[in-house]
Parts: C-alpha cells; sequence; structure tokens
C-alpha cells in the first residue's frame, strides 16, 4: 500500500472510532473532518471515494443499525431507542426506519424477538432456513480483532472496508467473514472476541493495525440467512435449538463463522444474506 493510502487510512480509522463513540449526539461534519487533519473542502470527497458512501448516509446506516439491534435483541423501552437514534421527534424515526427496514419500530421489534421465533417453530414451521453440510478449506484471513459486543463488530467491518477499497479489492465477488469465537450466553459481553476479516491474497497482505488468523476450515452446517443482521440472534436460536436437536449433529471444537454475501450499503437489510458457519464432526 502506498504510503499515502496508509495515512488516509488511519484517517478514516479515527474518524469511525469517533462517530461509533458519538451515535448518541450531534455530529458536526467540520469537526470530523478535523479529526480526519483534512480541509473541509475535500473531506466528504476523501471520504465518499474511499467508503463507498457519503458520511451522512453513513451516521445515518449506523444509527438505524443500532436502533434495530436493540429492538430486537433487548428490552429497551421504544422512547429509549428513539432519543439515542438521532432524530428529532418519534415520527421522523419511525419514517426513516420504515424507509430502511420496511416495517415500523414496534413490528420489527415483534418481530425479531427470539420468543416469537420459538412459536413459530412450536407450530410446526421447523424448516425456516436453507441448512447444507460443507466442507470448508483452510484460509488465512486478513482483518482486525474486535473485543466487546458482537453487535459492536461493525466498527472493525468499517475500518476493513476502507483497506479493501483502497486495495481495490471490494468487488461483488469479495466475501468478508466474521470469526466468533465465544459463547454470548456465557460469555461476558465486554469480554467477547471475534475477527472481522477478509481472504488474504498476494494485494492483501496485512499492514499495521491489520493481522492474519489462520482458519483450519472443516466439516460445517452451512445456514443462510436472509434479513437484518440484528436479528441474527433469533437465527442462532433456530440453529442450535432445531436444526442441531433435529438433526442429532456432533459439534467440533471450533468457533463459529460468519460470510456476509452482499454489502449493506447497497442493498436493504431485508435483503442481507448471511452464511452460518457451525462447525460439526
Amino acid at each position: 500500500m502506498a504510503v499515502n493510502k496508509i495515512k488516509y487510512q488511519d484517517r478514516l480509522d479515527r474518524v469511525i472510532n469517533y462517530i461509533y463513540d458519538h451515535l448518541d449526539e450531534d455530529i458536526d461534519l467540520n469537526r470530523l473532518a478535523e479529526i480526519a487533519c483534512l480541509s473541509p473542502y475535500h473531506w466528504h470527497r476523501v471520504y465518499r471515494g474511499m467508503k463507498g458512501e457519503s458520511i451522512v448516509a453513513t451516521v445515518k446506516r449506523l444509527r438505524l443499525h443500532r436502533a434495530a439491534t436493540q429492538l430486537a435483541n433487548t428490552k429497551l423501552p421504544l422512547e429509549r431507542v428513539i432519543s439515542r437514534s438521532g432524530y428529532s421527534s418519534a415520527s421522523a424515526f419511525s419514517r426513516a426506519f420504515s424507509d430502511r427496514y420496511g416495517m415500523p419500530p414496534a413490528k420489527f421489534r415483534e418481530c425479531g424477538r427470539p420468543s416469537n421465533l420459538i412459536q413459530y417453530v412450536a407450530e410446526g414451521n421447523a424448516q425456516m432456513h436453507e441448512v447444507e453440510i460443507k466442507r470448508l478449506d483452510e484460509m488465512v484471513l486478513v482483518g482486525l480483532f474486535h473485543q466487546g459486543s458482537y453487535h459492536e463488530i461493525g466498527k472493525a467491518f468499517e475500518k476493513l472496508n476502507v483497506f479493501g477499497r483502497a486495495k481495490g479489492l471490494m468487488g461483488p465477488d469479495m466475501r468478508s467473514f466474521g470469526v466468533y469465537f465465544d459463547d454470548p450466553d456465557v460469555v461476558e459481553t465486554g469480554e467477547l472476541n471475534s475477527f472481522a476479516g477478509i481472504v488474504e491474497t498476494q494485494e492483501t497482505f496485512p499492514e499495521d493495525p491489520f493481522e492474519r488468523v489462520q482458519f483450519s476450515g472443516g466439516r460445517f452446517a452451512v445456514m443462510r440467512f436472509k434479513g437484518p443482521y440484528a436479528q441474527l440472534p433469533s437465527a442462532y436460536h433456530w440453529f442450535y435449538g432445531t436444526w442441531l436437536v433435529q438433526t442429532e449433529q456432533i459439534l467440533r471444537d471450533a468457533p463459529c463463522l460468519e460470510a456476509y454475501l452482499n454489502d449493506p450499503r447497497e442493498v436493504a437489510p431485508s435483503d442481507l444474506l448471511t452464511d452460518i458457519f457451525m462447525p460439526i464432526e
């Protein structure tokens, strides 16, 4: 990577960190230019060129994604979710959320709860998702480690996206992967370890802070999930609580892996495709 690209990567990484740390606040675009140490006259063009979307689109997407995650996976009151969303009123938030997720916030919360998924299975709808048995080859991933809530690994993926675009790798055939080393039901949220990566090639040899992770591959049950990332925990409940029990497959001592098949910048959350790899004997 050329020296100037490394410098721009560092600048955008600082901006991404700032956005994630201040989603509850009004984000001053001139302040972001200061953090990036770039002129306000050129800042937006540099950001869009390296990220593939405007800074305004990034902030809106991240705020709505966080709201969707809170609605689907927490009991945080709707009023509190709205107050943290950066919108001036409940109606403005509801319109933006409905435009992005295809349904009002209250309906999304109802659909995303694991209890509703359990009821759906109990009514005889056991085949909710497509599952195949596959063998994954050994591979090396280049990316960033993340410690903390799995719902916040997006910060690492935002930085990885800048790295990949600078390398000219983020085309339609490039897949990104998330490796999840701990069980969120037994490990404290702040201690969860994960990794955001793309497959190493000659062009992706990492520079600091990016690292290499060897993934051993093997035999996997692969579940195709279509829908918002915020609803992935419900998909895991079904995968482990219904499919695994019915098939009597034996789990293997290896971490779960997720492959992200399309880009949240380009498709609606309802059209996102994720393959969940469950390691089996």
